[in-house]
Formats: C-alpha cells, structure tokens, sequence
C-alpha cells in the first residue's frame, strides 16, 4: 500500500515534530512532575486516544471527498499544503516565549486519562493539523484513501504513544532542562516552521 520511502518519509517527519516541545509534551510532563511516571503514561494514553479520534474522523471526511471527486480531493490536498505552509511561515516568525509547565492538581487516574483526551480531541489546532498533514501522504493509486488515513493516523498515535512514555520515564533528570524550554522553542520554531514549509512545496510541485 505505501512504499518505503513514504513511510521513512512521514515517520521521519513526525519525530522530527515530536522533538519541538508543544503541548502534549508539557501536558505529560506537568502530569509527571505532579503525579509521577503513572499519570504521565496515563496521559500520554490519553493524548493517544484523542490523536486517533482526530484521525478517524480526517479518515472518513476526506475519503468521502475522494469517492465524491478526485478533482476536490485534489483541491482539499492543495488547501492542506497551503495551510501546512502558513502554518511554517507563522512558526519561522514566532519569537520564543517563555513556557511554563501548565499547573495541575492531583486527580485519579481516570480523571487524568480523560482530561487529556478531552484536551486533544478539544484542540482545533489538531484537528487543522490532521486535516492538513494526512492529505500529503496518501496517495488513491496506492489503493483503499480510507485503509492509508488510518494506517497513517495509528503511526503518528503510535510514535507520539511511545514518544511520551518516554518523557514520563525520564522526567525527573531532565525537569531543570524542560524549564529552560523557552530557548529550545527559539531554535525550534525555526526548525518546526521549515518542516512545514517543506511539505507545502512538495506538495506544489510534485508530478501529477
């Protein structure tokens, strides 16, 4: 269905997403910090199962656009490069700011597990980004869109599942370095906004 290089492709792209602390990484370090290991796998579980809703529903909207026409599929596509490229644009000219760990209250495990879904399945960012960066790899020649979206959507839940885990398990040495962020955020933006940009010319200009 996907030959290697668009899977090296887009897995690579999504760790290098996961290496800029945003969001879900604060969120799962506030949590480990407060709460221990637990509740940061907890949440990274969590953020896992609202990153998969996001996907299903990517999935099964733009691969009813697809069945509709492959001209506005191609047009969603295209929008999603554009959005993808304003999106870089905006990260090149952010300045850093400082970042500060969000502040959380003990809760049980369920409250925890919840908060964080609600949290990323709530986040229209995401679901924009999902709508947008799916698009860039799914080719119907390849076979079933429905069948590439979700294989697409369980890698980048995948990565991000094991991305923060490893974040609750190591926590504790690098706490005084995750407060510092504001300078890794400098560099970052410039990174995360090239990213972005990259996909957008691929998009642009590639065969068709």
């Amino acid at each position: 269905m996907f030959d290697f290089a668009t899977l090296l492709t887009f897995t690579a792209v999504v760790i290098g997403l996961f290496l800029i602390p945003g969001p879900a990484v604060l969120l799962t370090a506030a949590r480990t910090m407060q709460s221990g290991r637990k509740a940061g796998v907890i949440t990274g579980l969590g953020l896992a199962v609202g990153d998969f809703t996001h996907t299903i529903f990517a999935a099964v909207g733009l691969s009813a656009i697809l069945m509709t026409s492959a001209t506005a599929f191609n047009a969603v596509k295209l929008a999603g490069a554009l959005y993808l490229f304003y999106m870089g644009i905006r990260a090149l000219l952010t300045k850093a700011a400082d970042a500060e760990m969000a502040k959380t209250t003990p809760v049980s495990s369920t409250r925890i597990f919840s908060q964080a879904v609600l949290a990323e399945m709530l986040n229209p960012k995401t679901a924009l980004f999902f709508l947008a960066f799916l698009p860039q790899f799914v080719d119907p020649a390849r076979g079933a869109s429905m069948l590439q979206f979700l294989t697409l959507g369980a890698i980048f839940v995948l990565l991000g599942l094991i991305y923060t885990t490893m974040i609750a398990f190591v926590i504790g040495p690098v706490s005084g370095w995750l407060k510092r962020i504001s300078w890794l955020n400098q560099g970052g933006n410039k990174f995360i906004g090239l990213l972005y940009i990259g996909l957008g010319v691929k998009v642009a200009f590639q065969g068709k």
